[in-house]
């Protein structure tokens, strides 16, 4: 990093002419001449690639291109990998690993000599873990997105990635469509590199990222085998080096005001409700002050402009070609703090100067909405005291405000076991409660929220009943869920309480979640419940279940929390 007296932070590894400089250059060079060495800026591409990670798995290409805008500006590349994490891949759930895969990054950038930072992402977590790492050095660091992939096709139709994994797997659990039908429609799903090409969390992420401003502007809607995606990375990696030379700062970037902007646009676009858990996580580590309130009061009532799945009909591919999201922060300018600063150097506003829209049924207008307040929810009561969260634009208008009775699920397994039953006693008015599945109980607050529905009600074509979880839900995912319940039922949190038959009311109109019974039965209930078991009782899981922060709080470790830095006193030799 370019300190205040012009020094670039990896002099102090290649510009000393001692024992130190001697080992640091020599074990570097390896083909590399001497000019390499000689004050220029050395950034560190992170690169999340992985074949595990199958949304990534283009990422050599992409860091290729990076490198050349690098070598173009004067600066010396240095790719490095890191913690990948392939959502549709790793068990138990990717959520366990995203503050593991921050800790990677953040130390990987710290301990070695690095002036500034490309940070490449795609699958839904890689994106959160590695903006919390850099922001907790805080050195000049920019986001490339992997891109979605293109449009989904299946017998002249659109398919969205994991929308219709939801619609076909239920249409095939229901005997609508064969095995074979099954197959072709997964098949021609997923048909180019990138990550998912709905408004599920991937998607999301991109969004938040470039709402931020720590993207180049445009940067969330390329399609990732479009060829202006390698363009975008090659110009990412020439403007690293001008942020280096102006030491400009995630900190100079990730103000207040952009986490309220951010929380504004993911309103607009129908964004995933992980969104929520990552950004109050990314505002940990830069030491600003967020909570769950700011979610429902900056964002609630907000319209949503952007007609892509799981909300609307259209995907990412289309997105792009209408405009992108600047084209969505142009309708939002009264909205939102367009001085803001961002990578470019630039304010928000600047950025998206002559911003045209070309499909106005893809983003709508803002007098024009596709729905008038669609923001995330924010509920709270007693089955909820830390707060839970709604999805409104995903949901079913008919069951906002509804009561019913529990049936409930202790564990995933034993929902797994038993929802099918015939004999499970559930009709359409019921309320399906799944517990422990939150950070602690599952470990690591698993995407299982929205629960697929009983076969007997499929079968009498219900498509959509309240559930209600200490879980998550990908952001490809639809229904009248609500998620996020904290405190977990796996600490002892009034969720863990609610028995077959209870009566709970939603009401998101009024904000509430309550579980109908009285205070007496739930203190008689507390003093019969048992802690369950922890999971595992060694090794990182057993550092996740006793540091871990709750749902509100943004699911970090609690001793990351707080601004850190990029200085390392000791040497290594």
């Amino acid at each position: 990093m370019a300190e205040d007296n012009g020094k670039l932070r990896s002099a102090d590894w290649f510009g000393r002419d001692d024992k130190g400089g001697f080992i640091h250059r020599s074990w570097m060079k390896r083909g590399l001449p001497d000019h390499e060495f000689d004050g220029r800026p050395v950034i560190g591409i992170c690169n999340t690639w992985s074949e595990l990670t199958p949304c990534n798995i283009h990422f050599r290409d992409l860091a290729e291109a990076v490198k050349r805008g690098i070598y173009e500006a004067g600066g010396l590349p240095v790719e490095f990998p890191v913690t990948s994490l392939g959502e549709p891949i790793m068990r138990p759930t990717t959520m366990l690993f995203r503050n593991l895969a921050s800790m990677d990054v953040e130390e990987s950038i710290r301990a070695n000599p690095i002036d500034g930072v490309v940070l490449l992402t795609g699958c839904d977590k890689t994106t959160p873990a590695c903006l919390m790492g850099a922001a907790s050095v805080d050195l000049p660091t920019i986001v490339v997105p992997g891109g979605p992939m293109l449009n989904g096709k299946y017998r002249g139709e659109e398919l969205g990635s994991g929308t219709d994994v939801w619609k076909f797997s239920e249409d095939f659990r229901a005997g609508k469509i064969t095995r074979e039908e099954f197959r072709q429609a997964e098949a021609g799903m997923t048909r180019s590199d990138g990550h998912c090409m709905t408004m599920g969390t991937a998607s999301t992420m991109a969004c938040m990222v470039e709402a931020l401003g720590v993207t180049l502007p445009g940067g969330a809607a390329i399609p990732a085998p479009d060829s202006r995606r390698k363009v975008m990375a090659h110009m990412a990696g020439g403007r690293i080096i001008e942020m280096v030379n102006e030491n400009l700062k995630l900190s100079d970037i990730l103000v207040r005001e952009v986490f309220e902007k951010s929380i504004k646009v993911n309103a607009a676009i129908g964004g995933s409700t992980n969104f929520i858990v990552h950004l109050l996580a990314i505002a940990g580590r830069v030491g600003i002050e967020l909570d769950l309130d700011d979610f429902d009061r900056l964002g609630s009532q907000l319209p949503l402009l952007v007609n892509l799945m799981p909300a609307g009909k259209y995907l990412m591919e289309d997105f792009y070609y209408a405009g992108g999201l600047p084209v969505v922060i142009q309708e939002l300018k009264d909205e939102l703090h367009m001085d803001a600063l961002t990578v470019t150097g630039k304010s928000l506003g600047e950025n998206i100067a002559g911003t045209v829209c070309y499909d106005r049924d893809v983003i709508a207008p803002m007098e024009k909405p596709l729905i008038e307040a669609a923001g995330l929810a924010v509920l709270r009561g007693n089955l909820c005291e830390d707060g839970s969260i709604i999805k409104p634009s995903a949901a079913t208008p008919e069951l906002m405000q509804h009561r019913g009775r529990a049936v409930v699920f202790e564990t995933i397994e034993d929902y797994n076991e038993r929802i099918d039953s015939p004999d499970l006693d559930v009709d359409e008015n019921s309320v399906l409660v799944l517990q422990n599945v939150g950070p602690v109980g599952y470990p690591g607050m698993a995407e299982v929220g929205n629960m697929g529905l009983p076969m007997k009600l499929l079968e009498k074509g219900v498509r959509d009943i309240v559930r209600i979880s200490d879980g998550r839900m990908s952001g490809t995912a639809y229904g009248t869920v609500v998620l996020h319940v904290a405190p977990e039922a796996a600490i002892g949190g009034n969720l863990a309480l609610v028995r077959n038959g209870d009566m709970i009311e939603l009401d998101v109109a009024r904000r509430r979640l309550h579980l109908d019974v009285s205070e007496e039965e739930l203190a008689k209930r507390r003093a019969e419940w048992k802690r369950p078991e922890p999971h595992d009782i060694r090794g990182y899981v057993s550092l996740y279940t006793d540091h871990v922060l709750q749902a509100d709080k943004g699911v970090d470790f609690d001793f990351l929390v707080g601004k850190s830095s990029s200085v390392v006193t000791r040497e290594a030799h």
